[in-house]
This record gives structure tokens, C-alpha cells and sequence, in this order.
């Protein structure tokens, strides 16, 4: 009992060790990215290029005064549905091209044509044949984000291990036990790199699409305060979305990262 009781503490200091390195050597990249900027708001003296103060002041004022909490909130609902759609479709698309070579032969060109064709063009028709709905702007940004998540899960269903599909007949596993506990676990990290490479490309074509065609949003209000030239208000919006990414990567991908690989470590081993 007592050697189980010292594992765990020593797991727990050694994770407590390797997240407070891991949060102070970033902490200290910040402060020195900070010190650069500043030091060449400084040197420049312009107003194109406004110092960290000015930026906080005017995230002060947005956040406070102004529709920053709405705008981003919009945004990331924009973002949720998009990603959650586009995941579920490529995961589709790319197991069935995967597992079928006839699928892949006959979808193939289209594939890679789709992974071509420029985000604006598909946001610019999306609005022309759809008018500019809600409805316009998610399938703008779904239809650009499928064919990424689609190459990367192909490439994972070409190397499932056909071992463990076979033992699973062996031991007469229903079809539904053998494709969620046996041949899903195996797209797992396919699925959370095209997750995590997706959240990335989806959030930057939602505020180009935002800019474009919608009325609020985090794109919207960019281009509102690019029309006053207003610099700091455009990086005050920027790092504060940032930051709201970078929170959803800590929080959510990050341990479900960990808590997978743990997962298949303890399966291989």
C-alpha cells in the first residue's frame, strides 16, 4: 500500500515539475517577445505601431465599453459548428477512401482539388449562390476545412492493423463493437492532429468570412477598425482571440492528447 501511495505522489511531482517548467519557460518567451515590442514601439515612435500599452488600453476599452465579449462569442459559435460538422464529414470521407481503393481512385482528383481551390473563391461563391446567410458562412468554412481532414484520415485508415481486425472476427465481435473498440481507437491520432491543425486553419477562414459577408463577429470588427485605422484596437481583438485559442488548447486538446496517447501506450504495452 504504502509503495502504491509513493507511485502516485511521485507521478504527481514529477507532472507538477514538467508543467511548471513547460509554463515558465513559455511565461519567459512572452516577456521577452514583450520587451521587443516595446522596445520598437519605442524606436519607432509611430502610430503604426502602437506599444503593448496602447494595446491594453484599448483592450480595456473593448472588453469594458465595447462589443468584444458578443464579437468573440459569435465567432466561436461560428467556429464549434463548422469544426464539428467538418470532422464528422472528413472522418466519414476519409475512412470510406481509405478502406475502399475504388472510393479513393474516384474521389481522389476531387480531393485534390478542393484542397486547391483558394478559401476566398469558395467563401466569394458561398455567398453568391447562398446570399449572405449564416448558412453561406458555415458552409464557406466547412467546405474548406473537410478536404485537410480527409487526407489525414485516409492515411491513418491505410494503416490500421488488419491483426487485430481479424482477431476481432475471430472472436465474433459485432460489426459496431469491432468499429468503435477496435478500428476507431486506431484513428485516434489522426483524428486529434487534424483536430488540432483544423481548430488552427477553421478560426482564420471564419474571420475572413466574417469580414466579408457578416455583420458581427471578430472578422467584422476587424475590418470596422481597419476602416479608422485603428492598429491597437486590431491587435487588442487579435491577442484576445489568441488567447481564447490557446485556452481551448490547454484545456480541451491538450489533456485529451495526453489521455489518448496514455490510453494507447497502455495498449501496446
Amino acid at each position: 500500500m504504502k509503495g502504491i501511495f509513493s507511485t502516485k505522489h511521485t507521478m504527481f511531482k514529477s507532472n507538477a515539475t514538467q508543467f511548471f517548467t513547460v509554463f515558465y519557460s513559455r511565461l519567459l518567451m512572452l516577456i521577452i517577445l514583450a520587451i521587443i515590442w516595446q522596445s520598437f514601439a519605442w524606436f519607432i515612435n509611430s502610430a503604426d505601431f502602437p506599444s503593448l500599452f496602447n494595446v491594453a488600453d484599448s483592450f480595456v476599452y473593448h472588453f469594458s465599453q465595447g462589443d468584444m465579449i458578443a464579437n468573440i462569442s459569435v465567432t466561436l459559435g461560428r467556429v464549434l459548428i463548422s469544426f464539428i460538422i467538418a470532422m464528422i464529414l472528413g472522418v466519414v470521407i476519409g475512412i470510406l477512401m481509405g478502406c475502399s481503393d475504388k472510393v479513393n481512385e474516384l474521389s481522389d482528383t476531387l480531393l485534390i482539388i478542393a484542397l486547391n481551390i483558394p478559401a476566398l473563391v469558395t467563401i466569394l461563391l458561398c455567398y453568391i449562390w447562398l446570399g449572405l446567410v449564416e448558412s453561406a458562412a458555415i458552409t464557406a468554412v466547412v467546405i474548406n476545412k473537410i478536404p485537410t481532414v480527409v487526407v489525414m484520415i485516409r492515411e491513418g485508415a491505410r494503416v490500421v492493423d488488419e491483426d487485430l481486425l481479424a482477431v476481432a472476427k475471430v472472436y465474433k465481435l459485432s460489426p459496431s463493437t469491432t468499429f468503435f473498440k477496435v478500428y476507431l481507437p486506431q484513428l485516434y491520432p489522426y483524428i486529434m492532429a487534424s483536430a488540432r491543425s483544423g481548430l488552427s486553419l477553421i478560426w482564420k477562414i471564419v474571420l475572413v468570412v466574417e469580414l466579408l459577408g457578416r455583420s458581427d463577429g471578430v472578422g467584422f470588427a476587424l475590418n470596422t477598425l481597419f476602416q479608422f485605422f485603428d492598429i491597437a484596437g486590431i491587435f487588442a481583438y487579435t491577442f484576445a482571440f489568441i488567447a481564447v485559442v490557446l485556452v481551448i488548447e490547454s484545456l480541451i486538446f491538450r489533456p485529451l492528447d495526453k489521455r489518448i496517447s496514455r490510453g494507447i501506450h497502455n495498449d501496446s504495452a
